[in-house]
């Protein structure tokens, strides 16, 4: 339980790390007269190499143990953050964003570690706690909006600084090592990456594609959303925000719990229509028209009101955060001695698909100039998700149906 609640607290700070640029992003995008592409891919950057080191986190942790990797990543990053209060060209927060991205990779090393100390009727609840860490993102909203306003936004990359070290520092304190956990030395790069032939591989980097990439591409857009749709303050906005990240992280918990009582095809199938139906309704744009009648012109005017849209974030919160903890309880049910390994590509996959999103929301909005198309994006990629899922586990569910009645 030590190391659950260690690992756990670790992960939040580094996620809040993570996603710093959601929030810090807007006064720079201000300062330096960024348009919304050039501000998507600031924001993503971050995620990019937080996305990239995975892989090789994830086998580093099989290989050397999850505390010593997770201890020397946080500290790698420190001096990174720091410098970002110091940049003043566009190149140099790119840069240092990719070097303060590495604690976005924390997830894979974290991921494996907590698993192996709980037997695997508990993993997929163990590993949701973990991943509850994921509202480092909701806090990154409560905390930076006042630390800018009070400061200046060059003070929050010190305050981060302070606290990704003393993080590592408490860690490396209350965390333990259970040598018996490691990949043998014997093992090989390649018979660990043998793994990339497993056609379940990919689809769970599918659908974790979605359910994370989603989350991280909406948690780093959703304070800009708010400031231009609906003419917010920076505050305000980042508190809306936090209403989608929030829940995104810290119900990832009971996304856990509910895939170990009822199976993880079932929790993603559902999962996956839920944020079907919201994504739908959040991409309607705010329209006017007017319709002839027997009377005369009706005109008509729809559009999501800010609490109407904050409801349906929300609610698309809650389901990705299930999701995200259901598509890794298949993994730890089928992949029990590679969570390391396959937990990496899985979680590149879906870190991937957080630094495309937010860059491809901002030139979606450069081009069309309608900022719901961000929604329409993630219907899109639901719909796949949906048709790809049913054809996929199709097969096994025919072949089980002659079962059931004797199950039951």
């Amino acid at each position: 339980m030590q190391v659950l609640v260690s690992s756990t607290f670790s992960f939040t700070v580094c996620f809040a790390v993570w996603m710093m640029f959601a929030v810090l992003g807007i006064p720079i995008k201000k300062m330096l007269g960024l348009n919304e592409t050039e501000f998507g891919l600031l924001a993503a950057m971050p995620v990019l190499s937080g996305s990239l080191i995975r892989v090789p986190l994830g086998i580093w942790t099989d290989r050397f143990g999850g505390r010593i990797v997770f201890f020397g990543l946080m500290l790698a990053t420190v001096i990174p953050i720091w410098l970002i209060g110091y940049a003043t060209q566009y190149w140099q927060f790119l840069a240092l964003g990719l070097l303060l991205g590495l604690a976005g990779g924390s997830f894979s090393v974290g991921t494996p570690y907590v698993a192996r100390w709980f037997p695997q009727e508990r993993r997929g609840l163990a590993m949701g706690i973990f991943g509850a860490g994921n509202s480092g993102s909701a806090l990154t909203k409560f905390v930076a909006p006042a630390i800018i306003a009070a400061w200046g936004w060059q003070a929050l990359p010190t305050v981060y600084a302070i606290a990704m070290l003393v993080t590592a520092l408490l860690f490396y304190a209350f965390s333990h090592t259970d040598p018996a956990h490691n990949t043998p030395g014997t093992t090989s790069l390649r018979e660990q990456l043998h793994m990339l032939k497993d056609r379940r591989v990919w689809r769970y980097c599918q659908y974790y594609s979605v359910v994370f990439g989603g989350y991280v591409g909406l948690a780093l857009w959703m304070t800009k959303y708010y400031v231009g749709e609906y003419g917010f303050d920076l505050g305000l906005a980042a508190l809306l925000a936090a209403c989608f990240s929030l829940p995104g992280g810290v119900l990832r918990a009971l996304g856990g719990w509910v895939s170990d009582k009822y199976g993880a095809y079932k929790v993603t199938w559902y999962v996956m229509w839920v944020c079907w139906v919201c994504f739908f309704l959040l991409s309607y744009p705010p329209t006017s028209m007017h319709v002839k009648t027997v009377d005369g012109a009706l005109s008509l005017d729809l559009a999501l009101s800010p609490w109407i849209f904050t409801g349906l974030l929300f609610v698309a919160g809650t389901a990705m955060a299930v999701g995200k903890a259901s598509v890794f309880k298949f993994i730890g049910d089928e992949f029990a001695d590679n969570i390391g390994a396959v937990s990496g590509i899985v979680g590149l996959a879906g870190g991937l698909g957080g630094f495309i999103l937010p860059i491809m929301f901002g030139a979606l909005l450069d081009l069309t100039g309608v900022r719901s198309s961000a929604f329409m994006l993630l219907y899109g990629a639901v719909c796949v998700s949906l048709v790809w899922m049913h054809f996929s586990f199709r097969p096994a569910q025919q072949a089980a149906a002659p079962l059931l009645p004797a199950a039951a």
